[in-house]
């Protein structure tokens, strides 16, 4: 008789091993497009084309919103059923271009220029736990997403808290002590709450602006012509991506109906002119990070492996003792700390804070002081342009005992008829404050007004 232990031995030599089943590879995807609303993945598509088409990779998108307070020019359909169809419309749009991984994150499309007003009205928790298990499911080694920051024609919060939110996602996805429950491993089927995925760490982040001034960006990234003609296509990139763009008839029907009614040359002058085509070229895809140690300007898909480089999160500056310092309040302080924390030295930051807002609307302008935790007397003093009225905010005022202080001064700016918008130049508002016996502090800020523009 064989013993036990080399019966067991020839018995497992003799079975076929039983299979454990790994990943969904359906949902692998080697690009994570994240966006605020259906509309927003037209900003990337030409790049995404080339990836796709010519580069063999597979991309999925994400939807902060559904876009359902957003305008309507195509039919009356307002609210839910907007939802309904602008969701349809970016299906479309992306299946147009072979992309069918498609999700929608639970955003309400909120009318402001402040992210924290998104991301306050979003639910910012349940999305961001939305967002890593996404990640985690389709694990993309790249993600794309819209800049966070506050530049003039990047006007909308939304916009900025996908890219906040993505951001985080990037560096939360691959920490196994971040939502738990999503990676709770080979739990029995009972246990219906359990995700069962694994950590996921992407490798490079990259985000894409919606700014007045393209000029800003140039090389903060790898830049990619859009005018190349694709060699498996035998189109150049604006048309790829002009074909998956037209399906967002709610959103563009007039354009959409003109460029229908033009040759092939008409549109190709027109999308050449950079007053009036929807892309740059070439099209820069700004740097935010790499998990790897990589340049700025290395391609997409370089350096996504090695050594990983530690990025230590800088310690708060420190406060001399009895020291009082005056920052920028609202979302401009949120991204300083947002950038520090998140490790985001290389991307772009305007070099005075600047904003575009409606003539005729209010300005708040936030300011944060930091003091000792004693009352403490200041005296608020605004600088603005002619015609514009200070209407709160100013004074002497005395801040309770507290280490940090939040305030607003609030302006009222000209109304501008049609001649002002073309003659309308950027202007700069400045807020002194000053503590008895001390020099004034100023922070100042570029307002453009406009003719329309979100809330601020």
């Amino acid at each position: 008789m064989l013993p036990a232990v080399l019966l067991a031995t020839v018995t497992m030599g003799n079975e076929s091993p039983g299979m454990i089943r790994g990943a969904d590879e359906r949902f692998k995807a080697d690009i994570l497009v994240v966006v605020a609303h259906p509309d927003d993945e037209g900003a990337v598509t030409p790049y995404l084309a080339r990836a796709i088409y010519d580069l063999h990779k597979r991309v999925a998108v994400v939807f902060g919103t559904h876009g359902g307070s957003g305008a309507n020019n195509y039919g009356v359909e307002r609210a839910g059923a907007l939802t309904d169809i602008r969701e349809i419309e970016a299906r479309e749009a992306c299946a147009r271009l072979g992309i069918t991984n498609v999700w929608f994150l639970d955003g309400k499309d909120t009318a402001s220029q402040n992210v924290l007003n998104s991301l306050g009205s979003w639910g910012h928790g349940a999305n961001l736990e939305k967002m890593v298990e996404l990640i985690r499911l389709t694990r993309p080694d790249v993600i794309i997403t819209s800049l966070p920051g506050v530049f003039i024609g990047e006007n909308h919060g939304d916009h900025q808290a996908t890219g906040v939110i993505a951001t985080e996602a990037f560096d939360l996805a691959g920490n196994e002590t971040v939502f738990p429950s999503q990676l709770a491993g080979a739990s029995p089927k009972r246990e219906v709450y359990l995700e069962n995925l694994n950590p996921w760490q992407p490798k490079k982040l990259y985000y894409f602006a919606d700014a007045q001034d393209d000029r800003q960006f140039a090389n903060t990234g790898p830049a990619y012509s859009i005018s190349e003609v694709s060699p498996s296509q035998k189109k150049p990139y604006w048309k790829l991506a002009l074909y998956a763009a037209v399906t967002h008839l709610t959103q563009y029907p007039e354009f959409i109906e003109r460029i229908s009614k033009l040759s092939d040359a008409e549109i190709e002058k027109l999308m050449n002119d950079p007053q009036q085509g929807w892309w740059g070229n070439p099209e820069t895809l700004i740097f935010g990070k790499s998990y790897y140690a990589s340049k700025p300007t290395d391609d997409v898909f370089e350096n996504l492996d090695g050594k990983p480089q530690a990025c230590a999160v800088p310690a708060p500056a420190a406060q001399a003792a009895g020291e009082t310092t005056v920052d920028l309040g609202g979302p401009w302080g949120f991204y300083k700390q947002f950038r520090a924390a998140h490790c985001l030295g290389e991307a772009p930051v305007a070099k005075v804070p600047e904003i575009g807002i409606k003539g005729g609307s209010t300005l708040g302008v936030p300011i944060t002081i930091q003091h000792t935790a004693k009352e403490l007397e200041i005296a608020v003093n605004a600088v603005v342009p002619n015609g514009w009225k200070v209407t709160s905010g100013t004074g002497k005022l005395r801040l309770p005992a507290e280490e940090r202080t939040n305030l607003r001064v609030e302006i009222e700016t000209l109304t501008l008829t049609e001649a002002d918008l073309k003659a309308a130049k950027t202007e700069t508002v400045r807020v002194q404050v000053q503590e008895a016996g001390h020099a004034a502090q100023t922070v100042e800020l570029k307002v453009s007004l406009r003719g329309s523009a979100p809330p601020q």
